[in-house]
């Protein structure tokens, strides 16, 4: 396939497109300026295509992207405090519907779109809200910050996309830290607490890479959100333990076995791979 990916200079970017071009795919590489000043200078040949494009000029992304046969849109501020407020959420709505309505404009059919477990509110919420453990892809935002809403927004638009034209197949990937689980277990070493607001989780960059290009031929119609998250915690506490502890009321639906992570990510399991 020829994919076009953005925020293709970003972390999850660089190594989803090592991955697509190993995996026989040709890459249109869409970057930020910024991005091309930070990284590596890397021309592009004859598997990848690399180009420069702000998001928010549909126009001159659209060019760009005809006659590719998927897009993968990963770019976006990725966090409420990566610039002011308002630039955040904006930047982060316009891009992805730019990014589909070019899809949609170019024929392209098979679409996968970078969300966040941050989608239903959560680590940047004034106080966390959890109806029920494990999270999966049923339970109801909450959002409050600008950049949990741009999430939020943009599975809408992608379910708004599907409905308009019938044929197309969007996948809406709700990725957590990206990083492995031994940086993890560092990072949260003798302090669960740090890690309350995030539900100890993490999405190592590996496995959000694969669900990405798997994305693109899984068998489905429409649009469709998937928990994509490591299926542990990287504590060595129960989970039940960290759940009695920091979130008693919380109900449970089954069990949380060991250290089982607080994200269902059996859908991504079921269609994806």
């Amino acid at each position: 396939m020829r994919i076009a990916v953005t925020g293709a200079g970003g972390v999850l970017g660089t190594a989803l497109v090592d991955l697509a071009v190993h995996s026989g795919h040709t890459v249109v590489a869409l970057e930020r300026a910024i991005e091309r000043d930070l990284a590596v200078q890397v021309p592009s040949d004859e598997w990848v295509s690399r180009h420069t494009v702000d998001l928010a000029e549909y126009d001159n992304l659209l060019p760009i992207v005809s006659g590719c046969d998927a897009l993968i849109h990963l770019a976006a501020y990725v966090q409420p405090a990566a610039a002011p407020e308002p630039l955040v959420h904006n930047n982060n709505v316009m891009a992805s519907y730019n990014a589909l309505a070019a899809a949609q404009a170019a024929d392209i059919t098979r679409v996968c779109i970078a969300s966040s477990v941050n989608a239903i509110g959560g680590r940047y919420s004034a106080t966390p809200r959890y109806d029920y453990f494990p999270l999966d892809e049923s339970h109801p935002c909450y959002a409050e910050d600008p950049y949990s809403l741009s999430k939020w927004l943009a599975e809408q638009q992608a379910a708004a996309f599907a409905r308009r034209r019938p044929g197309m197949s969007i996948a809406c990937l709700r990725l957590h830290a990206l990083r492995d689980r031994a940086f993890m277990a560092a990072h949260w070493a003798g302090r669960t607490e740090g890690g309350r607001l995030d539900l100890w989780g993490y999405t190592p960059i590996s496995l959000a890479a694969t669900a990405c290009l798997s994305s693109l031929t899984a068998d489905f119609d429409g649009a469709e959100t998937f928990y994509v998250v490591a299926n542990d915690t990287p504590l060595e506490v129960n989970s039940q333990d960290l759940q009695d502890r920091y979130y008693p009321t919380v109900p449970i639906r089954g069990d949380l076995p060991g250290n089982a992570a607080f994200f269902d990510s059996g859908k991504a399991e079921r269609l994806l791979w």
